[in-house]
């Protein structure tokens, strides 16, 4: 195959595990600056353009579209589709995935444990808010945040209502969670590629920090996780429409929450904690999965 991959950075370590793996296999993967493309929009003959040349003969794309540039990534990701190119995540998919308000209501329709979750415009509705979750300590995220980025614990109820009338304050979109205590700072990484977990990983977070995200100084290590955990990570794939992504669960007392599911998860992690070759599994599932010009929206909602 003749493989494009949008990405920003050539040299990060999953894009050069996911090219060494291509072209181990026989495959052709050049990769495309998603912010340099500009694409001609015409009825029946949509084109796209790299470096001045137009960009022709791709049999499929694989989407690594960072969070900052979603929107205008989405569109040229949309482009190639409707130029019959097979994706490895389709457009409406990372879509709903990085819509973390429209995930969580997909995930509650099907019924898919998760965190007790608030949401409200209306920045007289603090107090409502923080009672809806069960009151402090709350977790309370930016909508637009990513690798831990945007997410404060409200230990009090004093410093949560500070923190979110900070946010409304700055007409910043915000979200407030239950705080899950007993998942003890760490959640499990389950990485799942054609509905099924190939690997997963237990992240803790850094001395002193509740957020176990690795990029913000956390730990990770191999983990065995239970029939339950395994099948709400690959229900929450399938939910959003994604054939590869990496889904974050927490250990509750009432069983496994689904806090995010990534369309773009990294590599590096997963890969060094579990010894797996993901890059080669990734590339594995697109040989099988591929048909010319199969860009069907999965998923609802």
């Amino acid at each position: 195959m003749k493989i494009a991959m949008l990405a920003r950075n050539p040299n990060l370590y999953s894009h050069k595990r996911l090219v060494e793996a291509a072209e181990a296999r026989g495959h052709e993967l050049d990769i495309i600056n998603t912010l340099r493309v500009s694409m001609n929009i015409t009825s029946l003959k949509p084109e796209i353009y790299y470096g001045g040349d137009k960009l022709t003969g791709y049999d499929a794309v694989i989407p690594r579209i960072g969070v900052s540039v979603t929107q205008f990534g989405l569109a040229v990701l949309r482009q190639f589709e409707m130029m019959g190119v097979y994706p490895l995540n389709e457009s409406v998919a990372i879509g709903r995935s990085r819509d973390k308000l429209r995930s969580l209501q997909i995930l509650a329709r099907r019924g898919i444990g998760l965190p007790v979750t608030a949401f409200a415009h209306d920045p007289k509705k603090t107090d409502e808010v923080l009672s809806i979750v069960g009151g402090a300590p709350v977790v309370i995220k930016l909508l637009e945040g990513t690798q831990g980025i945007g997410v404060v614990l409200g230990e009090t109820e004093k410093s949560a209502k500070s923190v979110i009338e900070a946010f409304r304050g700055a007409n910043v979109a915000i979200m407030v969670q239950e705080f899950i205590k007993e998942a003890g700072n760490s959640d499990i990484r389950c990485f799942v590629i054609g509905g099924k977990v190939v690997a997963s990983m237990e992240r803790k977070g850094a001395e002193g920090d509740f957020r176990s995200n690795i990029h913000r100084g956390g730990s990770s290590r191999a983990i065995r996780i239970t029939p339950q955990e395994r099948s709400t990570a690959v229900e929450a794939a399938k939910a959003m429409g994604l054939n590869v992504c990496g889904v974050d669960i927490l250990r509750s007392n009432h069983g496994p929450v689904v806090m995010e599911v990534n369309s773009s998860p990294g590599l590096e992690g997963i890969e060094n904690a579990t010894g797996k070759d993901i890059a080669s599994m990734i590339i594995e599932f697109m040989e099988k999965d591929f048909k010319p010009g199969k860009v069907r929206t999965k998923g609802k909602g």
